[in-house]
């Protein structure tokens, strides 16, 4: 488990890719071929000869997978994501995804091992996920690293995540997209949260319900850059 850093960074100026020629899919070669690449090992060869089309903001454009998860490393936030895989959940993908935009610290599958990548868009390269094979196992880890566990259910007794203050450093523990938190989750989680609704649906899919929630944590410890000023 990679050590927690302190969170407050809001990004850095796209400059890697700020310079190549942009098409729908992503960036192009870099501009002035061979002789003109960056002298840093940060960069992957083949990217800069042949464009990069990832998933990636554009600081990151040509830069190694390892590379980008080592400069993540160094600015995620101390908040974990875990979500519980028993019947294969396809929204697991979705929480992923939005774990790796959120900066979260890494994500946990609780359950089955193997799990629905498609919905990640191949952010799971850049985040840290860990597998427990029990809402037990991921219990005894999150006592160990001080970290509580957030349950994030529309379950009688769950208090409005609006009107609530998140710890800083905690897990935000979701359930499966039919059954909710299990009894072993809701008996491990500290407090259960649940996000107020205003229409005639009985809840929102786990997916949603993951990034709204993160988005929540981010509102109350994030540094969000101000509109005007410069990302530092």
């Amino acid at each position: 488990m990679s050590d927690h850093h302190e969170p407050g960074h809001v990004g850095q100026p796209a400059t890697a890719g700020q310079n190549a020629v942009h098409d729908d899919q992503g960036v192009g070669p870099w501009p002035g071929g061979r002789d003109n690449w960056p002298d840093d090992d940060r960069f992957d060869p083949d990217l800069l000869e042949h464009g990069d089309r990832r998933n990636v903001v554009d600081h990151y454009r040509y830069w190694r997978v390892e590379a980008i998860k080592a400069d993540l490393d160094n600015r995620r936030h101390p908040f974990h994501v875990a979500i519980e895989n028993w019947g294969r959940d396809f929204n697991i993908g979705s929480v992923v995804r939005s774990a790796n935009a959120f900066g979260a610290a890494a994500v946990h599958i609780v359950g089955r091992r193997r799990w629905n990548r498609r919905g990640a868009m191949v952010t799971d390269r850049y985040q840290h996920i860990h597998h427990h094979e029990t809402v037990e196992d991921l219990l005894g880890w999150a006592q160990g690293q001080d970290l509580p566990i957030i349950g994030v259910d529309n379950l009688p007794g769950s208090v409005p995540l609006e009107h609530r203050a998140l710890p800083k450093a905690c897990v935000l523990l979701f359930g499966e997209e039919r059954a909710g938190l299990s009894p072993d989750a809701q008996a491990a989680s500290a407090t259960i949260v649940h996000i107020t609704q205003y229409g005639s649906t009985r809840s929102i899919n786990a997916g949603a319900a993951a990034a709204v929630a993160m988005y929540h944590w981010a509102l109350q410890h994030a540094r969000v850059p101000i509109a005007g000023q410069p990302e530092t």
